[in-house]
């Protein structure tokens, strides 16, 4: 019997996990989903049809749910805002849980439910799924094989054209930081993974071109350096003009003592540096191309799989929360650093917030 699953979200990405992520799941035995969450019914509805529920585990009430179902962990899938009152009502009921990024949609939220789940002796991770993609998978296991040597620069770049309001989901063009929150949380994440270690510093800029049907800033340019000597560089955007590297395309570069590694579109290729060269030129698209790995599962299905190994005493998932706290402190000192104008000492920053001292920027 798999882990009991009460999972919160069924519209918007949410419809994903219920007709995708959860399903293949059930299916092989590792999860069974005994609950699921809504306050809209006709999207409850669609999800109850898509996992085969019965009407009465179905609920437009968490709380009701929480005091009704039985399970291992939730599995929440709604704007981060509402991710703290969830997390709540779970470590209450005694269950682990995976959440969708990030963990809130602030530092100071985001830090007290991780001091809630320690005390409440609970599990959660966080579905960093863009870090499990298969294209970005691939590019981890090449650079992290050793041959390419040490890390010098990562590069990033995701541009997207939802400049139209309601074309990224509503509720991220009400957002202030929609861009960093919502986007640059799995970039940065990817980076700092490709550099392998903690970002240091960051330094950003954002702001919003007049086209786009924002409240808060669409378009982010950001300097990182990590604490292993690499250095990173993103650009990001969700109002480009002709949505150059969108969602799931994006444009990577890691250069490194002994080659250039380029994930571009999802296809992979390595450039090596010629040692009996003095110099040397190179063009994309004329580099050595990399086959992607081999799985049956990626993104939030493989997250799922290796959330409930955890459970069953595994070592703890990459993405668990206290880990997770480095992607989200990276995401909220750089909306630090934009408002301030200046770089943000990242683990200083993310410290004062447990410790309740001053920012040190």
């Amino acid at each position: 019997m798999g882990c009991k699953v009460l999972h919160i979200g069924a519209g918007g990405y949410g419809e994903r996990w219920c007709d995708t992520f959860l399903p293949s799941n059930v299916t092989d035995g590792t999860i069974e989903v005994v609950g699921l969450v809504d306050i809209d019914v006709h999207a409850l509805e669609r999800g109850r049809r898509h996992l085969g529920l019965k009407t009465e585990q179905c609920f437009t009430s968490a709380q009701e749910a929480f005091r009704a179902v039985d399970a291992d962990f939730c599995s929440i899938v709604i704007p981060p805002a509402l991710h703290e009152s969830i997390v709540d009502l779970a470590v209450a009921r005694g269950m682990h849980i995976l959440s969708e990024k990030p963990i809130a949609d602030t530092m100071e939220a985001s830090v007290r439910i991780a001091d809630k789940v320690k005390a409440a002796g609970r599990k959660m991770a966080v579905t960093m799924s863009h870090r499990f993609d298969q294209d970005k998978a691939t590019l981890k296991e090449l650079v992290s094989a050793g041959a390419l040597g040490r890390v010098n620069t990562v590069s990033c770049r995701s541009l997207c054209d939802f400049r139209i309001y309601d074309s990224w989901s509503r509720f991220r063009h009400e957002m202030i930081h929609p861009m960093l929150i919502e986007g640059a949380v799995h970039h940065l994440d990817i980076m700092a993974d490709l550099a392998g270690a903690h970002c240091t510093s960051i330094f950003a800029r954002t702001w919003k071109p007049e086209w786009a049907e924002y409240k808060g800033d669409t378009d982010v340019i950001a300097l990182m350096d990590f604490a292993n000597g690499a250095y990173g560089i993103y650009e990001g955007s969700s109002a480009q003009s002709t949505g150059l590297n969108p969602w799931g395309f994006e444009y990577f570069r890691v250069e490194t003592t002994y080659g250039t590694a380029i994930l571009d579109h999802r296809e992979l290729e390595v450039f090596h540096r010629d040692s009996k060269r003095i110099y040397q030129k190179s063009r994309q698209g004329e580099g050595q191309q990399v086959s992607l790995l081999a799985g049956k599962k990626w993104k939030n299905a493989l997250l799922i799989e290796q959330f409930c190994k955890w459970l069953d005493g595994d070592p703890p998932l990459v993405t668990n929360i206290e880990d997770n706290l480095q992607s989200v402190a990276m995401v909220f000192g750089a909306i630090e650093s934009a408002r301030m104008g200046k770089p943000v000492k990242v683990q200083e920053f993310l410290q004062s917030f447990r410790e309740g001292a001053p920012i040190a920027l």
